[in-house]
């Protein structure tokens, strides 16, 4: 085979995309067993306002006191976290 690109001559058509013509393409090819791939909305929950992730590595002793505290409280150890941040916050504001 030599160098030369065998496909040099060949032109672009253009498609018909009337909306009549592609319904008809959908057709045949579902009745030939091809699927719709159009992308589908994302499955499943939408995300949480809390989405940052936090991963403190504390001492075995703090983190069940942590766990027992939100389990006690009926939060999540997230949530005690940002009640513990509010109440550093306005201890740190009143102290200046």
């Amino acid at each position: 085979m030599s160098g030369s690109n065998r496909l040099a001559g060949l032109t672009a058509r253009l498609k018909d995309t009337t909306v009549e013509e592609v319904r008809r393409i959908d057709a045949v090819g579902e009745a030939r067993g091809f699927l719709d791939r159009t992308p589908r909305k994302k499955p499943g929950r939408k995300p949480s306002p809390r989405t940052y992730q936090l991963h403190p590595k504390v001492f075995p002793e703090i983190g069940e006191a942590i766990a027992a505290e939100a389990e006690r409280l009926g939060i999540t150890q997230g949530q005690l976290i940002e009640q513990l941040w509010e109440e550093y916050r306005k201890g740190r504001d009143q102290a200046r």
